[in-house]
């Protein structure tokens, strides 16, 4: 009779390792199994080593990452190794109870740190846990709670932002998925961060009981079992205890302080040192603890070497710090002064193409090339001519042609307005929202992106298509997009109109009007005006948004005050007196009304006084203390107008108007200043309120 022959399968180690889920398995029964089976004091002591690598370990990984979302996997470790820590805290305590003894890494740490005193062992224990448990662990707890929280109430706006991204063609949608996923895992992050803090509490506690524990039970153990007095088995038992407790809890210590750094790390692209370092290289703060913690060294009955050696230390890093500072400066000079790298050019026509300036230009990020498509009916193309027709009929001349470019520099959904070259403007769109502006409160149930409103700098929020309707029933004003970068293109034009009146569209105006009413012209350019008088003049007045329509009469005006004075701001203002109609209407409500505000007859009279024509023309001969209290007194008058609803015009004698104008138009340039004598007869003026100052 043959005995049956069994085969015992082979493990595949090598397939083993290769398969992540079924290691972490086996580790997690190996983890559970040290609770559970005896361990050899040899394999306790490479455990608690394996212990304190790790720890360390997971120290440097969270000091190393950028982002708490690059070790997303931190929460479930905290689990595994507080298992694990678990377990060898069971390990060691069965050899201290069992043989008195739990292995020589445990006895030679406990013999460094607290010699033969276990009551300073035990001392050094309660400071350790109370470090780890009330300040690292309840703060680390508390804070990730509270981020928790505030990722979850911030997840919409974040999902909307990558929305708006995402259609306004800044991302595809692999990134939208991206993104979406890391909003996903920011928020799992900090809520699984919040739950595995409780696992490091619960350790600290573990570790309290445990060493309390051990040590009733080795004092019974030694003294019923093994016949030892009371006081011989409390040092033996209590020493290796408390060895045991801090060779464990010390790596507990590090994975505390490492979940903090996580939990309070702020997203960035460098690590924590580089941050630190850098935002803590302060030059001030340093010199001034140098300076401090010297004096202090000074004083008698303190001892010097500390303090001067500390200081030495400080002053050394304040040079360093001086030192690099210096050099980052000198290579900002270095560059500035180095000439700038032009491509080059070949033809003259690529060289003349550098020197002509564009009068207006439009440029575009590529998110808004849809607006420029000439296959939609309504295009920024279309827009801009009816903007040039408007301006014609309002100002009264030609608005250059607008030269609208993509600009790949510039963000996708931005558009930049130049004026003969300069950037006066920037704004930014998005093609598929529309353009929201509350009339009065707004409504928290119409969600959108929070923007201002490019023309007049009202506070505005980007919507989509399915918040129109309600955000024009809580009395929005919803616009397109193409609508807001019309409008805020027509302001722009219309407040640089003066720029943009050239002397060769002056001449182009003169001939058309020779043509038409010869007499108009003749006797007055160039007999009493050259071409560049006559652009001066017109200039002022459209700097402040008088249209120059009737040409004929304002050369019939200039006809008369020409032979007295060619000064273009006094002339402009005998223009101006002229056209009293014309400013009225461009001023007053649907009522009738204009709504000024005016001067204190105490400040017209010091203004009066004070009125002084001199090589710049006419101005104010006024002290700045008094200058700034006239200056405070008007921005308090204007923001009571605007919050009325109303238009600031500040009313004046004429004689002051155009020095009041001077000295108001930097600090205030949408104020209107208008004399008395530009009121029309049948316009009817409310004030509220007078500019005043203090009486010295």
């Amino acid at each position: 009779m043959t005995a049956a022959r069994f085969s015992i399968p082979r493990i595949n180690y090598r397939s083993l390792l290769k398969n992540n889920d079924l290691l972490m398995a086996f580790l997690i029964v190996v983890l559970v199994a040290m609770m559970l089976v005896p361990l050899p004091t040899f394999l306790v002591d490479i455990l608690v080593v394996l212990n304190l690598a790790l720890s360390l370990g997971i120290l440097l990984i969270s000091i190393y990452v950028a982002r708490p979302l690059d070790f997303s996997v931190f929460p479930s470790f905290l689990l595994i190794i507080t298992l694990f820590r678990l377990g060898l805290n069971i390990a060691a305590s069965r050899l201290i109870l069992t043989a008195g003894s739990a292995g020589d890494v445990i006895s030679t740490f406990g013999t460094l740190v607290v010699g033969s005193n276990y009551v300073v062992g035990v001392v050094i224990f309660i400071m350790l846990m109370v470090i780890q448990f009330a300040v690292i662990n309840s703060g680390a707890g508390r804070v990730a709670e509270v981020a928790a929280r505030f990722t979850l109430d911030a997840m919409p706006g974040k999902q909307m932002a990558i929305d708006a991204d995402l259609n306004a063609g800044n991302i595809d949608e692999g990134e939208a998925k991206k993104r979406r996923s890391d909003v996903q895992m920011e928020a799992n992050f900090y809520g699984a961060m919040d739950g595995a803090s409780k696992f490091v509490k619960g350790d600290a506690t573990a570790a309290i009981i445990v060493i309390i524990v051990n040590i009733l039970g080795g004092i019974a153990i030694g003294v019923f079992q093994r016949g030892l007095d009371a006081g011989t088995a409390l040092q033996n038992y209590a020493l290796v205890t408390v060895g045991a407790g801090l060779a464990i809890q010390v790596p507990a210590l590090l994975i505390s302080s490492a979940s903090g750094i996580i939990v309070t790390r702020n997203t960035s692209t460098d690590s924590l040192g580089t941050n630190m370092i850098s935002q803590l290289s302060n030059l001030k703060m340093l010199v001034g603890a140098t300076v401090i913690i010297s004096i202090m060294g000074i004083v008698p009955g303190i001892p010097k070497l500390p303090f001067f050696l500390v200081a030495a230390a400080l002053a050394t890093a304040s040079y360093l710090i001086w030192r690099t500072e210096q050099k980052t400066k000198q290579a900002a000079i270095a560059a500035k002064a180095a000439p700038p790298i032009t491509p080059s050019v070949e033809t003259p026509e690529q060289m003349m193409g550098q020197v002509v300036v564009d009068p207006v230009e439009l440029e575009v990020g590529y998110a808004l090339l849809p607006l420029v498509d000439e296959e939609r009916a309504d295009n920024l193309l279309h827009q801009v001519t009816n903007i040039r027709r408007q301006l014609l009929t309002e100002l009264g001349f030609v608005i250059p042609v607008v030269r609208i470019r993509d600009n790949l520099r510039l963000g996708p959904q931005t558009y930049r307005i130049k004026i003969r070259g300069e950037e006066v403007a920037k704004g930014d769109l998005y093609v598929d929202r529309y353009l929201s502006i509350p009339g009065g409160e707004v409504d928290p149930s119409i969600r959108g992106i929070q923007t201002v409103e490019p023309a007049f700098g009202l506070p505005a929020y980007w919507i989509s298509e399915a918040e129109k309707g309600r955000a024009e029933l809580a009395g929005y004003t919803v616009v397109t997009p193409l609508a807001a970068l019309s409008t805020h293109l027509t302001e722009i034009l219309r407040s640089h109109g003066g720029e943009l009146l050239s002397r060769q569209m002056m001449q182009d105006m003169l001939n058309r009007l020779r043509e038409k009413s010869p007499a108009s012209v003749e006797g007055v350019v160039p007999e009493l005006l050259n071409l560049g008088d006559l652009q001066d003049i017109l200039r002022n007045l459209l700097r402040e948004r008088i249209p120059i329509r009737d040409l004929s009469g304002v050369l019939e005006v200039l006809s008369r005050h020409a032979t007295v004075t060619r000064d273009a701001n006094i002339l402009a203002e005998a223009v101006r007196q002229t056209m009293a109609t014309t400013i009225s209407n461009m001023y007053r409500d649907n009522d009738g009304f204009i709504h000024v505000f005016t001067f204190s007859p105490i400040l017209e009279r010091t203004l009066r006084n004070a009125l002084n024509s001199g090589d710049g023309g006419l101005g104010f001969q006024i002290d700045p203390e008094t200058a700034q209290q006239v200056l405070r007194s008007v921005g308090e008058n204007m923001e009571k107008l605007a919050q009325e609803g109303f238009l600031p015009v500040l009313l004046c004698p004429r004689e002051l108007r155009l020095a009041f104008r001077r000295l108001t138009e930097q600090a205030f340039p949408s104020l209107v200043v208008l004399a008395f004598s530009e009121i029309s007869q049948g316009t009817k003026v409310k004030a509220h309120g007078m500019v005043d100052v203090p009486q010295k």
